[in-house]
């Protein structure tokens, strides 16, 4: 029998990983289905990222991309002039995203492993997550945080889309409480943020912008569902 003694915090957090889902097999499964119609397997970036660019509040450099998919955000950034490095723990999802890129006949530089096993310090311009945060539990939340701030430069940015309360239907998420993802042991979906929520997760970063994702049809250039937030951040010093 193995030991479950708790005898520190590592022991604890390794204990409620145990308790829910192991996430790999739900995402190697989904990403297996290619044709199943998922808004976001479109192969086309996010509409706020690349306003973004647009509009000049980030500049090429070096980013890296956490829980990248089938890449279609990566290849975006790459193909701006980034060096991209995109992360996500399917093997399905890499395999679909290293396809895109031969196909296109983009770099990006794709890891498969969790975000929590990366080693980043102050290296990134740019740290984006398209749809990553909703999924984190709320146990592994603060190494989620501290690994983006680890991650980025002084002055980085970090982008974000996650889902947002008050904009779902039964398809997309749930507003339950972070006590609420114990009761049931499952994040039933993915855990939606209010605005005060998400300001207060990243309140050591400053805010440059937050708004809803704007509703995007498709077919199109650029991916877009108003049930999500959109937010850019800066580390502070």
């Amino acid at each position: 029998m193995k030991n479950e003694t708790l005898h520190s915090m590592d022991d604890v957090i390794t204990m409620l990983d145990s308790l829910l889902r192991s996430p790999e097999p739900f995402w190697n499964q989904f990403y297996s289905d290619r044709d199943k119609e998922v808004p976001f397997f479109a192969n086309v970036p996010d509409e706020n990222l690349v306003s973004y660019f647009d509009r000049n509040m980030i500049q090429k450099g070096k980013v890296l991309e956490l829980g990248c998919g089938p890449g279609r955000n990566a290849l975006y950034l790459a193909k701006t002039g980034c060096k991209v490095d995109a992360v996500d723990l399917s093997e399905e999802g890499i395999k679909w995203a290293e396809e895109r890129a031969a196909e296109q006949d983009v770099s990006v530089h794709f890891i498969c492993k969790s975000i929590f096993d990366l080693q980043a310090h102050n290296q990134y311009d740019f740290v984006y997550d398209s749809g990553c945060l909703h999924h984190i539990p709320p146990h592994r939340r603060f190494h989620y945080v501290e690994l983006v701030k680890q991650a980025l430069k002084p002055n980085g940015y970090f982008g974000l889309t996650c889902f947002a309360a008050g904009e779902l239907d039964e398809k997309n998420g749930s507003e339950i409480s972070d006590w609420d993802v114990y009761r049931g042991w499952s994040l039933q979906g993915g855990i939606a943020y209010s605005e005060k929520k998400l300001r207060n997760v990243f309140q050591d970063f400053e805010v440059i912008e937050l708004r809803k994702m704007k509703e995007i049809k498709q077919p199109n250039e650029v991916f877009g569902e108003a049930f999500l937030w959109t937010a850019l951040f800066r580390k502070s010093l």
